[in-house]
């Protein structure tokens, strides 16, 4: 037997899920591998207080496995946030394949991780999330009944991403109200970032609004396509946070508000779909409101997408989709105005909220 000597550098990873700076008290992290099928997976369970934990499935080709426990774990607290203030009666749970969507993604890899699912007999529900689609859902349901975002077809609610979009754009006309005093967003310059299935919805909005929209993504063939199609306007430069604009939409991976980007921002109201987009939470929320940038909060606006899906659940139809989902707009107002009242950041008043929720159904429970 051989020894290696941990270096003081990776003496942190002697406890790599408890000791994880992105573990906020999880119930439960699962490691799934299967041989066969080259199926690397992590699912996280945050909290179940309100419910079973739903959240999507996310297939990305990540640097390392601690990348991928870093980002599951945080995705997973947020679906619980996310859940308890829009109302909803789930708790926080995320999943995370290893690998490249594009190339290393089969049927039997997907009927192979819906198994895993199913082993965990209804405490996490999965769903869509980035390098998923409907169909790679309706081949989960194959072998576990706890998975949403399936086809219509099959009785599902089907693609997730509109009503995400669409909850986002509520989002940010509430914040352009408290920000600019009106919500119309015609004229405004809005750069979004990560034109995917939800980039591309909003920017439909934006477009339909007047507004004048720049997108970036790193896709060119996808770029070309969005503008064609939208006659919006790729952004050419190189450093896009230093930009004047009136609005930045995060629409792809989290973090983008962080230690390198933060003081060079010149957007007065952040509003996007991404999760997770301040890199620490306390630290950047904080600069952010002495910056008199407003920042609506990820969790809230990008509730639609779990609105959607949720919907599978109660067997609710559209048209309360979207009366929930448009609801948003008023909770990110109601936020806002806490925020400034109680002289907190914004984000800090949308977890209050939530963890209040959350503590009040563990005590009912409790008695």
């Amino acid at each position: 037997m051989v020894s290696d000597i941990i270096s003081a550098k990776d003496l942190h990873k002697v406890d790599p899920v408890f000791g994880q700076l992105s573990f906020d008290n999880h119930e439960q992290v699962v490691f799934c591998n299967d041989k066969d099928t080259g199926l690397k997976a992590i699912i996280g369970i945050h909290n179940t207080v309100l419910g079973p934990a739903l959240g999507g499935t996310r297939m990305w080709q990540y640097a390392n496995e601690w990348e991928a426990l870093n980002d599951v774990l945080r995705l997973s607290r947020g679906m619980t946030y996310k859940s308890a203030i829009t109302g909803l009666n789930l708790g926080g749970g995320k999943a995370v394949i290893i690998g490249d969507a594009k190339t290393q993604k089969t049927p039997e890899l997907m009927k192979k991780f819906g198994e895993f699912v199913h082993s965990l007999s209804g405490r996490y529900i999965t769903a869509e999330d980035v390098g998923m689609e409907t169909a790679d859902m309706d081949l989960v349901r194959e072998v576990t009944p706890y998975v949403t975002g399936i086809s219509e077809s099959k009785g599902g609610a089907g693609n997730p991403s509109p009503i995400t979009a669409y909850g986002v754009f509520m989002g940010m006309k509430a914040a352009a109200k408290y920000k600019f005093g009106s919500d119309i967003l015609e004229d405004k310059t809005i750069f979004v970032q990560g034109i995917g299935h939800v980039g591309e919805s909003l920017v439909e909005h934006l477009v339909d609004e007047g507004a004048n929209v720049f997108i970036a993504d790193i896709n060119q063939e996808r770029l070309e396509e969005v503008r064609s199609k939208y006659g919006v306007t790729i952004y050419g430069g190189s450093d896009i946070y230093s930009e004047p604009m009136d609005i930045y939409a995060p629409c792809a991976l989290g973090a983008t508000i962080n230690d390198d980007t933060i003081n060079k921002l010149q957007a007065k109201v952040i509003a996007g779909a991404a999760n997770n987009q301040l890199a620490t939470e306390e630290k950047h929320g904080k600069i952010l409101q002495e910056k008199g940038i407003v920042y609506a909060p990820d969790f809230l606006i990008n509730a639609g997408g779990i609105i959607n899906v949720y919907a599978e659940l109660e067997g609710y139809d559209k048209k309360e989709i979207m009366r929930k989902t448009e609801n948003i707009y008023n909770t990110t107002l109601e936020i806002l105005d806490n925020a400034e009242k109680n002289n907190i950041t914004t984000n800090h008043a949308a977890l209050n909220i939530a963890q209040n929720r959350i503590e009040e159904r563990k005590n009912e429970n409790s008695n």
